[in-house]
């Protein structure tokens, strides 16, 4: 599957990368660089986790995968489990009977396609091929498959949630991108090599921090001049905190086999 290219003109462009490169630069500087592990899961394991993680916060579906792996501690284990099984373990995530179908039916299909329960010889593909052979999965899109891509394998990829859509649009990343997808594609060329992981991770912090879906800290935002939002002059003394903790936790991180 042939990824999309974004549109716009060249002088466009090269404005919006010389403000991406702005934008990471000052998130660096207001909440630190953050580094990846050098420990990474397996790619089947990220998969699942990312299904896990839809619809939900990370602490809830943190717990679902940790229960799950220690209820079903091989991945033939759940594919073969009862579906009531899955569910009751998943179940702090939310949505477990849809989640529950969907990851047996997931590990199913890679079965009959690949013989195994494994996706390591996604190693040896481009990131296209890679993206092309984890889409073609029933229910899994691009955020997933590049959430494999930058947690699992390393690869230079900028996953778009819709937090990060969110927060690319109220800043003017990705002007006329009415979906993750879509920003997703736009934001390809605009991310400076090397800074997939620290600009997916920094935002996602900002997100939780201060560029919160409602009430956003407005008087406390790094990048309020960068901003295209148009409520942010109204929003600007609504404030709340929580813990550093919990704005800091992301499951991807959190992983492990």
């Amino acid at each position: 599957m042939a990824l999309k290219k974004s549109e716009g003109s060249e002088a466009d462009r090269r404005e919006l990368r010389r403000r991406v490169r702005r934008i990471v630069r000052v998130l660096g500087d207001a909440l630190g660089e953050p580094v990846q592990s050098p420990s990474l899961p397996p790619p089947l394991d990220m998969l699942i986790a990312t299904i896990l993680s839809q619809n939900t916060n990370d602490k809830n579906s943190h717990r679902a995968y940790a229960a799950l792996r220690r209820g079903l501690p091989t991945w033939a284990k759940v594919a073969r489990a009862p579906e009531g099984t899955v569910r009751r373990l998943i179940r702090p995530g939310g949505m477990a009977n849809q989640k529950a179908a969907r990851i047996q039916e997931t590990l199913r299909e890679l079965r009959r396609r690949f013989g195994a329960y494994d996706l390591r010889r996604l190693r040896a593909l481009s990131d296209e091929e890679i993206i092309g052979e984890l889409t073609s999965l029933k229910g899994v899109g691009f955020k997933t498959a590049a959430c494999v891509l930058l947690f699992s394998l390393r690869r230079d990829v900028f996953p778009v949630d819709t937090h990060v859509h969110r927060i690319c649009n109220r800043l003017g990343l990705a002007p006329g991108c009415t979906t993750p997808e879509k920003t997703f594609h736009a934001m390809r060329s605009l991310v400076p090599r090397g800074k997939g992981y620290s600009f997916h991770t920094n935002l996602i912090r900002f997100g939780r921090r201060i560029c919160r879906s409602s009430s956003p800290a407005c008087e406390a935002c790094p990048l309020y001049g960068e901003c295209s939002y148009p409520s942010k002059e109204r929003r600007a003394m609504k404030t709340r905190t929580s813990s550093r903790t919990d704005h800091d936790f992301m499951l991807l991180d959190n992983v492990r086999v």
